[in-house]
C-alpha cells in the first residue's frame, strides 16, 4: 500500500529522515508519533507529494485514492452542509455533469449519470454528511449556515467533515481531535474503528489511539520504527527497550525519585538492607509504566496556594447564560479546597458557560456566587492565544504578573515547560503547543486556589501531557477540568459533574459509563442505565473504590508534608555537614596554632551534624514505611 525505501529528506538544515524504510499495507490502521518538531507532518507531506525527498522513494500502489485533514479551513459561502459533500469529488462530478445533461434533455446522458450515482450511493450522500456534521456536533440548522459564520475552532469540525466524506484508501488525519470535545472525539473514535480503509493518524490523545489504531509508527532521531499494537502496547514495548538500554527513568514521577534518594542514601547500610531491596522491586514496578517519559524535556510544578478558604467557591439556585438567554438553570454546587472535578457533558450543553462563571468572566443571571476570601482562581481559556500579548516574549509576561521576582527564578520556571532561547521572541511567533505550555506556565506560577482547565491539551504532545497530570497529581490546590483527553480525566478528576439538559448534576458512573449514556442518548434512548444486577454493582464497586481513593489521598496528605519537610531538612543537614568536612580538609587550618580551638569548634559542629542527619535519616525512613503501609 505505502512503502517508504531509504529515504533522506530534510528541511532546511534539519535533517527529519535518514535512511528511513517501513511499509504500510492495505487497511491497516496506524498512529504516528514522536514528539513536537521530529517531522511527523513532514512525512505527511512526504507522503502526499508536497516534499520530494533528497534520496531514497516514497510508493504507493496505482490510482491510490487518498484523503488528507487540512489545517486550515478556506473561507467560502457555502453552506456547511455543501462543504462536507465537497470531499466527495466523485459525487459532486457527477452531480454536475448530470445537472448539465438534464439542462440540456440528454436522456442517454441522464440514464448513464444517475446509474454512476446510484453505484457511489450518491443518493444517501446527504443524509451521510448529515450524520457526520451531527456527529461533531454540529446541530440543527447549522448544516445550513455559511462556512464564515463560524469561529475556527468549528471551522476544522467543517474541515474534518469533509474529510470523512472524502472516499479514499488511505486517510491522512494530523491531530483530528485537536478541536473537538469528548463527545465528538468518542464518535469520531468509533467512526474510525469502522472505517474499512488504511489510516494513519498524527495524534496526541493516548486514549483515541488506543482505540483507532493497531500498529504504532514511532518517528525519533530521524528514524522510523514500526510496533505491533496500539499506543499503549507501543509504550510498554519502549519502555522495555530504554529498560535493555539501562535508561534512567528516575524523572519520571516524584515517587520514584523519592524512592532512589532512600536507595542510594542506604545501598550501603546493612542493617537497611531489606528496606532498600524492597523499595528497589516498587521501583522496578513503576519504572515497567514510566520509563517511556524518563526523558521528557518537561518538568515543572504549580506553585500551591498559600492560603484557602473552605469552600473556595459555592453557587445556589444559579442561572447561567448569556442574557437573555439561560443555558444552566437551578445550578448548586460547593467547591472545597483540594477537589478533582471533571466536567463531562454533550457538546454546546454549557460546560465552558459554567467555567466562564467560575473564572469571572460571566456573571450569573440569577441566583447566588461567592467566592471565599482566599480564592485566587486561574483560568485556562480553550482559546488560549486571548490570554497573551502577541507583541510580548514569555518572560517578559511572567515578569508582568511577578514584577520583584528574580529573572532566575523566572527563567529556570519557563524552562520547565521547554522555553530556553525562545523565552525571548514574540508570543506570535510561538506555536500553538508553546502557546498553550506559556499559558501554563503563567497559571502555575499564581499560586491559585482555583484552577479553571477547558480543554487544556489542545496543541500539546505525549510527553507534556504526561507532565502537566503529574504537576496537577502534586498540585494542592483545587482543579476543575473540562478535556477529551479520557487520560487527563482519569489522572486528574476524583468526581464528575455531568453538564446536560440545562442542569449541572453529579455523575455516579466513569468513563466508561458516559461513553455509554452518549452512545444511548444518540439512539434516542435516554441516559444509560444498569441493564441488569451485576451491572449496576459493577459501577457502584467502581465508584466506591474512586471515593475510597480519594479519602485515602487526603489521609495521607499531612504525612506526605512530613516527609517532605523532613527530607528538606535532611538536604539542608547534609549540605551543613559538606561545608564543615570541606573546611576540616584545608591543610592550611592546621598550620596555625592558634586556630585549635577554632579546629576543635568545627569538629564539634560537625560531629552534632551527623547526629543530626543521622536522627533525620532515621525520621525520614520511619515516615516513608509509614506512608508506604498505609498505600502511599
Amino acid at each position: 500500500m505505502l512503502t517508504f525505501s531509504n529515504v533522506f529528506c530534510r528541511r532546511g538544515e534539519k535533517v527529519i529522515l535518514d535512511g528511513v524504510s517501513f511499509t504500510i499495507h492495505a487497511k491497516q490502521h496506524v498512529g504516528l508519533v514522536g514528539a513536537n518538531g521530529a517531522g511527523k507532518s513532514s512525512l505527511f507531506a512526504l507522503i502526499r507529494g508536497q516534499l520530494l525527498p533528497e534520496d531514497g522513494d516514497v510508493s504507493y500502489a496505482d490510482r491510490l485514492r487518498l484523503a488528507h485533514l487540512a489545517q486550515q479551513t478556506p473561507s467560502s459561502e457555502r453552506s456547511a452542509l455543501d462543504f462536507a459533500l465537497d470531499g466527495d469529488k466523485a459525487l459532486r462530478r457527477i452531480q454536475g455533469a448530470l445537472a448539465k445533461a438534464e439542462e440540456s434533455g440528454d436522456s442517454e446522458a441522464i440514464g448513464r449519470l444517475h446509474s454512476e450515482l446510484d453505484a457511489i450511493d450518491g443518493y444517501a450522500a446527504d443524509a451521510r454528511a448529515g450524520a457526520i456534521l451531527h456527529g461533531l456536533g454540529f446541530r440543527g440548522q447549522d448544516a445550513q449556515r455559511p462556512v464564515n459564520s463560524f469561529s475556527g475552532g468549528w471551522r476544522m469540525r467543517l474541515a474534518l467533515a469533509q474529510t470523512l466524506m472524502t472516499p479514499a484508501d488511505l486517510y491522512l488525519l494530523d491531530e483530528p481531535t485537536n478541536h473537538l470535545d469528548l463527545d465528538a472525539t468518542l464518535w469520531l473514535e468509533h467512526w474510525l474503528k469502522k472505517l474499512d480503509a488504511t489510516l494513519l493518524i498524527i495524534s496526541h490523545d493516548r486514549d483515541f489511539l488506543d482505540e483507532t489504531v493497531a500498529y504504532v509508527a514511532h518517528l525519533e532521531n530521524s528514524a522510523v520504527t514500526m510496533y505491533r499494537g496500539n499506543y499503549s502496547s507501543f509504550e510498554r514495548q519502549q519502555s522495555e527497550a530504554l529498560a535493555l538500554q539501562q535508561q534512567t527513568f528516575v524523572k519520571s514521577q516524584k515517587r520514584m525519585a523519592e524512592i532512589q534518594r532512600f536507595v542510594d542514601r542506604f545501598r550501603a547500610k546493612a542493617t537497611k538492607a531489606k528496606q532498600v531491596q524492597s523499595r528497589l522491586r516498587t521501583l522496578e514496578q513503576l519504572a515497567a509504566n514510566a520509563a517511556v517519559h524518563a526523558r521528557s524535556p518537561f518538568r515543572f510544578a504549580f506553585r500551591n496556594p498559600e492560603k484557602r478558604s473552605n469552600p473556595l467557591v459555592e453557587g445556589e439556585g444559579l442561572s447561567l447564560g448569556y442574557a437573555p438567554e439561560v443555558i444552566l438553570e437551578k445550578v448548586r454546587f460547593r467547591i472545597a479546597p483540594g477537589a478533582r472535578i471533571g466536567i463531562l457533558g454533550p457538546n454546546g450543553a454549557g460546560k465552558s458557560t459554567l467555567l466562564k462563571t467560575l473564572a469571572g468572566e460571566l456573571e450569573p443571571l440569577a441566583g447566588t456566587l461567592s467566592f471565599g476570601h482566599h480564592a485566587a482562581v486561574a483560568w485556562f481559556a480553550q482559546h488560549q492565544m486571548s490570554q497573551l500579548k502577541a507583541d510580548a516574549p514569555p518572560l517578559a509576561q511572567l515578569q508582568a504578573i511577578d514584577p520583584t521576582a528574580p529573572e532566575q527564578a523566572l527563567r529556570n520556571h519557563l524552562g520547565g515547560f521547554g522555553f530556553g532561547a525562545n523565552a525571548m521572541e514574540s508570543v506570535a511567533y510561538l506555536s500553538g503547543g508553546e502557546q498553550a505550555r506559556l499559558v501554563l506556565a503563567l497559571l502555575a506560577w499564581q499560586k491559585p486556589a482555583l484552577l479553571l482547565l477547558d480543554e487544556p491539551t489542545n496543541h500539546l504532545d505525549m510527553e507534556m501531557r504526561q507532565a502537566l497530570a503529574l504537576a496537577l497529581a502534586d498540585f494542592e490546590g483545587a482543579v476543575v477540568l473540562v478535556s477529551h483527553d479520557r487520560h487527563l480525566l482519569r489522572e486528574t478528576a476524583d468526581e464528575f459533574w455531568l453538564v446536560a439538559d440545562g442542569a449541572v448534576a453529579p455523575w455516579t458512573g466513569d468513563l466508561q459509563d458516559y461513553a455509554r449514556w452518549l452512545l444511548d442518548r444518540g439512539q434516542g434512548s435516554g441516559p444509560a442505565k444498569a441493564r441488569d444486577e451485576d451491572a449496576a454493582h459493577t459501577r457502584a464497586a467502581r465508584q466506591e473504590e474512586k471515593r475510597a481513593a480519594a479519602a485515602q489521598r487526603a489521609a495521607l496528605a499531612p504525612l506526605r508534608k512530613k516527609i517532605q519537610a523532613t527530607e528538606r531538612a535532611l538536604e539542608a543537614a547534609e549540605a551543613e555537614l559538606a561545608a564543615l568536612e570541606a573546611q576540616l580538609a584545608d591543610p592550611a587550618l592546621y598550620d596555625d596554632p592558634k586556630q585549635k580551638a577554632e579546629v576543635s569548634a568545627l569538629m564539634q559542629r560537625a560531629g552534632q551534624a551527623r547526629q543530626d542527619r543521622e536522627a533525620l535519616e532515621g525520621e525520614w525512613l520511619a515516615l516513608s514505611e509509614e506512608y508506604e503501609a498505609l498505600g502511599g
